[in-house]
Parts: C-alpha cells; structure tokens; sequence
C-alpha cells in the first residue's frame, strides 16, 4: 500500500474509477462491483487467500470478474496454486515490473522488506533474480558500468543474474554515468544493524517508522489532536540540513533556523505598499512552509529528547559501546541480564545478545540465551532463538583463530573423507567470531582516550558517536581506494570470501574520463540498510570528492532485521 500510495494516491486510484481499496486477507469482500482487481507481491499465502474469496463467491452463486497483478514479477508457484485451488480459470494475471521507488535524490529502493528473511534465513533466492533486473534497469538509464566490486554468496548471484539478463536482452550503447558500482550482503555486517542509531534521519526511523520515505508524527509532535504525515526528502529545506547530523547538534541547528526565520518575517516592518505586495508574492509562501516543517522537526526531536536522555538509554549506548570497543565485558553481561529479567523488550534484548554475540567470546553466553530468554519472554519464542543461531546472530562463539591456524585446519578437513566430519567441522570454522580482529584490522573503533568533537566528524564513526565506523562502509572505503580487493585478502576470509571485482563493457577513453569526472559510485544493499549507513556514505563522498546513491532491497534496523526473524508458532 505504502509503495502505491507514492506513485498513485486514492485520489488518483477513484479518478480513474476505481471504487473501493481494500487489504488482501482472508475475510469477505463487501463490494457491489462486479470486478475485482488484486495488486499483490507474488507470496503463496496470499494467492491461497485470493483464491479463497473466488471460491466463497463461486460456492455463494456471484459472478465477477477477477485479475491479479503480481508485482515485481509472477512466479511459477503462485500459478501453480490457483491450478491447486481450481480457480486457475476463473482469474486472469498480469504482472508489473516495479522494481524500484525512488525515495530521494541519492536514494532507491526496492521496498522488498521480505527479500531479508526469505533469502538469508529460509534459503530462498527468487529475489536475487529481482535484484538483478533492478540493476539491468539502472544501467538501461544510465549507461553501463565501469567496474563493478561485491562481496556476499548473495551479491555473487545478483551479479551473474544482471549478467544473464544484459546478455539476453538488448544492448544499448552510451556512456557510463556510474564510476563504480558496489554489491553488499547484509549478512557481511550485522553488527552495524543492530547498532542503536544517533543521527537524525535514523532516530526517526527507530522512534516513528519511516514508511516509503514518509513518516506520521503523531499528537505528541504536532501539538494537536491529529497526525500529520510528512515526506521527508531533500526538498525539505529543513530536514535536508539535520538529517545527517548526530542528534547533539540537532536542537542548536533548529534554534538558529527559528531566528533566522524570524529575522525574515520581521522584514515586513517599514515595506511600503509595492514592496509587502512582492514579499507576498514571493517570500510569504515559502516562509509559511518552512515555519510549518521547522515546528514539526523541532516536536519530533523534543519527543525524541524525552525518551533518548533518560538513563535507561543512556546505559543502553554506553553497554553498545563498551561491546564494541571491547571493554568493561563483565559489566555489560550484568546490565543484559537485567535488560532480560525486568523484562523490558524482547526486540532490545536480543539486540544486545546479538552483539555480545558477535563481537565477543563469552562462555555464559549460552546460559544468557536459552534460560533467561526462555522465563522472561516465553516458550514460544524457542524458534526465533533457533533463526537467530541459523544466522550465526546468537552463538556461543569461540574467539577467532588467526588465518593460518584456520588454514591448517582446512587442510587437515579437506584430508578427511568422512562428509560429516566435513561438513560439521565448516560450520563450526564459519560461526568463528572475527569482529576482534576485523576491528583491528580495518580500525573499526577508534582510539579510545581521545576526544570525539560530534560537531565536526573526523570519520565515518560520528554516525555512531565516535564509537564505531560502519563496516559495510569501511569495506566499500577501502575497496574505492585500492580500486579492488588488492591487499584485502585477509578481511574477506574472516568475513567467509565470496568478494568479486569486475570491469565493465566500456572502456575507452572518452567513457573513462566522462566517468571520472561525474565520480557517481552506486552501492547496492542486499537485505537491507540503515539511514546510519546511508549518513556514513555521504560524509565518505564529500570527503572523497563523489557522490554516492544508494541502492537497498528495503530500509532496515535493528528492530525490523530483527522483526524479520520473529516466530513464535512453536
């Protein structure tokens, strides 16, 4: 609904006769019309209810008519269930490539929530084939690109997919408008996703759900007693300034913005009768506006001040950034503990096991995570503690071994002709935690002792107040400068290998120089990304003289990535 709604808002849907919206579930459909048309993502659940409703009205003598437009793409299984319901007749389908929605200038995506859990946890990669075709678009536009980097088995197959489809399909010639181009899986980096965000953009994320680029704030903001649904882009002169700014600074901003807002309306004392008419005309309007979205920006962050300066979110950054940094182990151990047992949010506290998790070796670990889980949060939820183990989200990790020992031990496996042993013994080296020896590696943390000023960042770690480069977007710094992953040997085996480094098509001199000088570097997110990451890159492009767009298969933090893995059907 959030998608179409951008695209073609009811308004535009009853202009052109269409009479009722409803949501796709299973219950009856009270409607007059002898039509019914269903907009729907290709999931068998979904087709199994639509087919349920055709045969309710079969079996209730009413006769309509029934079309259902999948979208990206139709998929043979969903086709294959209308036969199986023995509606398959009864419906005819279409299917609309939308692949991708733009949500700001240097912002795309594929709004695909969905693609996280199916492709990383259940296995299933129909959407790889999506992701592809999403690229074979933008290269349509764009012209084809220069070089193209990835690291992740899923970016592998997204490539080799756009690949297939730039080799069947027609090829157009003109020059490259991307310089390079950047394929990440999500599960190269969960830390950064589970990390609490501090600039602006992702705190209204985790606090008020942006939606397609939208967000409803709520009477707390408006200072009403209704919502307000607001856009939040590069045309909002206001938001556009502070989005990317670490929350500290935000209230400062704000309060210059209203004076000098104010220094422009008191421009109107001693205008003569010409001169009030062109303030009108062209200030006035422009002015209202702004005084509008600075009072909604300035209720969102007054809501925001009230629930993040408490002490409870305070000791929460600080057990964050005591995992990250390595230090103080045993007092954030307790202080999760105490998270579990007062029972304060299931979401949170496996957030914070999943990062003591991954970036620690600690042996009561596994008595954290099943025992107190369990009496706090219920027996139901003993499958999500499964997902997240299928994800290497929560182990009871052994600290990571340097490469060479790694490497012996693979070679005495490979020696090993029992498949078993084989096999077990991989898993057990893949669930090795390397976020020590990552950190050190690429400095992720920055030397602690020294003073972080968050009003003028010195590196990618202001996103997250000085105590943590994102290292999504450390790989895709240190992969620019060294144009490959040249020296890089070492990180990619600890982060499981399948990094590539292709050049494109195009390679005369002319494409060349065009590129260099248009310095546009594509990266595409598969599984998601933050807005913390999306901060990172754009301070990375005005330090490096280029600009980044960025390319997601959905919006994502800690608490939807971990939404995603949820289930209590047990």
């Amino acid at each position: 609904m959030s998608p179409l709604d951008r695209i073609a808002n009811v308004t535009i849907l009853k202009q052109h006769e269409v009479d009722k919206l409803y949501k796709v579930e299973l219950k009856p459909i009270v409607s007059s019309s002898d039509q019914l048309c269903f907009l729907i993502r290709p999931r068998i659940q979904t087709v199994k209810w639509i087919s349920d409703l055709v045969n309710a009205d079969k079996v209730a003598g009413r006769f309509r008519r029934y079309k259902i437009i999948f979208t990206p793409q139709k998929f043979y299984a969903c086709e294959t269930v209308l036969e199986e319901q023995g509606v398959y007749g009864d419906v005819t389908t279409d299917e609309w490539n939308f692949y991708i929605l733009p949500l700001d200038d240097d912002i795309l995506s594929l709004e695909l929530p969905e693609f996280f859990r199916d492709n990383f946890l259940e296995g299933d990669q129909r959407w790889v084939t999506t992701a592809g075709s999403a690229l074979r678009l933008l290269q349509s536009v764009y012209g084809s690109f220069s070089k193209v980097y990835g690291i992740g088995r899923c970016a592998k197959m997204v490539y080799e997919s756009w690949r297939e489809l730039m080799e069947d399909g027609e090829q157009r010639t003109r020059q490259p408008e991307f310089a390079k181009v950047f394929l990440v899986d999500r599960d190269v980096d969960f830390v950064t996703p589970l990390c609490s965000q501090v600039v602006y953009e992702g705190l209204v994320d985790d606090l008020f759900r942006i939606k397609c680029g939208s967000v409803e704030f709520g009477p707390d903001v408006t200072s009403s007693d209704k919502s307000i649904k607001v856009m939040l882009n590069s045309q909002d002169k206001v938001f556009s300034e502070i989005r990317n700014e670490h929350f500290s600074n935000v209230f400062g901003f704000l309060s210059q913005k209203a004076k000098n807002l104010q220094t422009a309306y008191d421009k109107r004392r001693g205008m003569d009768i010409q001169q009030m008419k062109a303030f009108v005309a062209d200030e006035l309007k422009g002015l209202k506006q702004e005084h509008r979205l600075l009072s909604l920006h300035i209720g969102a962050s007054e809501s925001m001040m009230k629930k993040k300066t408490k002490q409870d979110f305070q000791e929460l950054l600080k057990t964050e950034h005591s995992l990250l940094e390595g230090f103080e182990i045993r007092e954030c151990i307790t202080y999760i503990e105490e998270h579990i047992n007062r029972q304060v949010s299931m979401i949170d506290s496996l957030r914070l096991l999943c990062l003591l998790s991954i970036t620690e070796n600690v042996d009561r670990l596994k008595r954290l995570t099943m025992l107190s889980l369990v009496q706090s949060y219920g027996i139901e939820h003993l499958l999500t503690f499964a997902n997240l183990r299928q994800l290497g989200l929560l182990e009871e990790q052994q600290a990571g071994e340097t490469l060479t020992v790694m490497e012996s031990k693979v070679g005495k496996l490979v020696n090993d002709k029992t498949v078993g042993k084989l096999t077990d013994a991989f898993s057990s080296l893949a669930k090795k935690s390397n976020f020590r020896a990552l950190s050190k590696r690429l400095a992720l943390v920055p030397k602690s002792g020294e003073e972080y000023d968050l009003r003028v960042p010195r590196d990618m770690a202001y996103v997250f107040s000085g105590a943590y480069i994102p290292l999504s977007c450390k790989l895709i710094e240190q992969v620019l400068e060294r144009d490959g992953w040249t020296g890089m040997e070492e990180v990619t085996r600890m982060l499981n290998g399948q990094e590539f480094a292709v050049t494109g098509g195009s390679s005369s001199s002319e494409a060349r120089s065009k590129t260099d000088a248009q310095r546009i570097v594509l990266v595409m997110f598969l599984g998601g990304c933050t807005f913390s990451e999306i901060s990172a890159l754009r301070f990375l492009g005005k330090e490096r003289g280029c600009r980044f767009i960025v390319v997601t298969t959905a919006i994502t933090n800690s608490s939807r990535l971990l939404e995603a893995l949820l289930d209590n059907s047990a």
